[in-house]
């Protein structure tokens, strides 16, 4: 049998080493009361699991594109989606994983005296945002980077906030969902978008859907009051909740 070599042995012990420290910081702070539990990773997911709920994995960057494709508004009727979010000229909305500002420059048109916080852990997003801002002289949207467990948005800063098929990403969504509800105005709502998982039919990868049960319980321990739930979207929950107050 031929003998490894020596630097090629120290190169798979840093490989494994990186791989070992990457995977436990999946866990920190609350998996001391076992609120996450690690377990295999489906083909989708990263093997981290939130009350019986495997967190997928993260679209990144890369995935732009989709979120700016031309038929979204005709698939996803976000056009709707803006209206049921009831805006007023005045309010200061956080988007919470704002991707691309796909929703951002849209509230934005429909707050002229308030502020839309576009909210995101990618650099690169953050940079997308920044990029069209100077395209089209925005001036009251404001880039945010966030970080996995923290908004960075000021306490009882928002009058809403708004998360679109982004929460399912979240790999510590208890402290981000508990992030969200500080920065909330008393009586501040969070506006909840996710691919109805009841639905079959909504052609999307099984841990990007959610179910309206999971949901509501998932945000409830955050300290959430559910309100209502909207039905007018063809693929997905419009889920209203409320910070007590």
């Amino acid at each position: 049998m031929m003998k490894m070599p020596l630097f090629i042995t120290q190169l798979f012990c840093v490989v494994t080493a990186l791989v070992v420290i990457d995977t436990s910081n999946l866990l920190c702070g609350n998996e001391k009361n076992n609120t996450y539990t690690l377990g295999a990773a489906s083909r989708d997911g990263i093997g981290k699991f939130y009350m019986g709920r495997e967190i997928s994995k993260v679209m990144g960057h890369l995935g732009a594109s989709w979120l700016e494709r031309p038929k979204r508004e005709q698939e996803e009727r976000t056009d709707l989606l803006i209206k049921g979010l009831d805006l007023k000229p005045t309010d200061k909305i956080a988007d919470i994983g704002a991707g691309s500002g796909y929703f951002s420059f849209r509230m934005a048109k429909l707050v002229p005296q308030g502020k839309v916080f576009a909210v995101d852990i990618s650099p690169q997003m953050v940079g997308m945002v920044r990029a069209k801002m100077a395209q089209q002289k925005i001036t009251n949207v404001e880039p945010v980077q966030s970080t996995i467990t923290q908004t960075k948005l000021p306490p009882n800063s928002v009058d809403a906030a708004l998360i679109v098929d982004a929460y399912h990403e979240f790999s510590h969504p208890l402290e981000m969902a508990t992030s969200i509800l500080n920065s909330l105005k008393p009586g501040g709502k969070l506006v909840l978008i996710e691919y109805r998982m009841e639905d079959p039919s909504v052609p999307i990868k099984l841990l990007h859907k959610m179910s309206e049960k999971q949901a509501k319980l998932e945000m409830k321990a955050a300290g959430f009051k559910w309100e209502k739930t909207l039905t007018m979207l063809p693929q997905q929950h419009f889920m209203i909740f409320r910070k007590p107050g």
